[in-house]
């Protein structure tokens, strides 16, 4: 087949759209949410105003979903949002493209969108029913980080009861819960099964998640490729220990893991997402050892200046072994270094005078055994004889 030829003709009643945008972000959004960003661009190239009852208009959307959709935006940090004191939308300015990992930028700030309200049944029913809750409740279990990366998950759980078949009728009769739980049917792209319904439920009841919160996170886990509701369960459980009560909490959790992680990978030569194997590392190093980004960066930088291959282990013996020492700033490594060396040397010469004194003593064994002298000409005489 022949190429084809894409061209376009002079004109300046056109609107350009950045190529980090096609390239990176595209792919991942939904159609709503690619047409409001479209037309938010062009509003914008034309120096047009424009208002979310507008944007709903235009393209036969609801304004919950628009502003659904800008969220999103913003929570990929393409879009700042800025809202009145009534919680109005004001502002929306587009953020750059150019170099969004090597500049730091603020992160913005997420109003909830939709605002629930727990029926006083409702709360009623939690208050008590958190009277009864286990002590778990109020105890670290988990950490977040994912990723992937939503981290580690711990083993200590607040356990999901049984709920009645009326239970869940209750909650679903709420009109913000039938939107939340439609939306989601949204995100997953399936209906709900009951079980599904008693996680939503559980996240609402137990964890005293807001549906605004649950909102966010099932985008979050799906954004991830995650639509497993119990996979979302562990990740609420984790962002309850870590005490996140908003999206704006989990979104400000979740930016700053995945920019450490990003860093990491980047400082060892690696473009692509991290392996499981390689999530590992990155946890053991920033969770159980603590360690600062930069003393990280400085490990990766020893290693790619070493070895091209199995950098995560090198990289693990060094920090490892500035752990050990004490390490916890970027200043501290030039001592525990000098201290590593002294060891080494220490070592090396007690080995090298270990071998000198094994080498001594076995030419003294050998010299001590009784020496024979032999008359060859003697020999000889008595074989040729005999």
């Amino acid at each position: 087949m022949n190429r084809v030829n894409i061209y376009r003709a002079a004109t300046n009643d056109q609107t350009s759209i950045s190529n980090v945008f096609i390239d990176e972000y595209m792919a991942d959004a939904n159609d709503a949410q690619l047409k409001i960003y479209l037309f938010l661009i062009r509003m914008m190239n034309a120096n047009l105003p424009t208002s979310v009852t507008d944007i709903a208009d235009k393209f036969n959307y609801t304004e919950k979903d628009v502003l659904r959709s800008l969220t999103y935006w913003e929570s990929r940090q393409l879009l700042a949002l800025d809202f009145d004191a009534a919680h109005n939308l004001s502002g929306i300015r587009v953020l750059s493209l150019e170099n969004t990992y090597e500049v730091p930028r603020t992160a913005p700030r997420i109003t909830p969108v939709l605002s629930f309200i727990r029926p006083a049944s409702m709360q009623t029913g939690m208050t008590a029913r958190a009277r009864t809750a286990s002590p778990d409740t109020d105890r670290t279990a988990a950490s977040a980080g994912s990723q992937p990366a939503d981290g580690n998950f711990g083993s200590t759980t607040i356990a999901k009861p049984d709920y009645s078949l009326d239970e869940i009728k209750s909650f679903k009769n709420n009109e913000d819960i039938e939107q939340l739980l439609m939306v989601t049917e949204q995100y997953v792209a399936r209906p709900l099964t009951r079980s599904d319904m008693e996680t939503i439920l559980f996240l609402y009841d137990r964890l005293g998640f807001s549906t605004d919160l649950i909102d966010y996170l099932v985008q979050h886990c799906v954004e991830r490729g995650k639509k497993d509701f119990r996979y979302m369960e562990k990740v609420a459980l984790a962002w309850h220990e870590q005490g996140i009560v908003s999206p704006a909490d989990a979104q400000n959790a979740s930016r700053k893991y995945d920019k450490v992680v990003y860093t990491i990978m980047k400082s060892l030569g690696k473009n692509a997402n991290p392996a499981p194997k390689e999530l590992e590392y990155i946890n053991k190093w920033t969770k159980e050892y603590g360690l600062m980004l930069d003393v990280i960066q400085e490990a990766c930088d020893k290693t790619v200046m070493t070895t091209d291959s199995h950098r995560f282990a090198y990289a693990d013996g060094i920090l490892t072994k500035w752990y050990q020492a004490g390490v916890h700033h970027k200043a501290d490594i030039p001592a525990a270094d000098a201290a590593y060396k002294r060891t080494s040397q220490n070592a090396d010469k007690l080995h090298r005078s270990n071998n000198k004194s094994d080498n001594i003593v076995t030419r003294n064994k050998f010299n001590n055994f009784a020496q024979n002298t032999y008359d060859f000409d003697a020999l000889e005489q008595n074989i040729l004889s005999n």
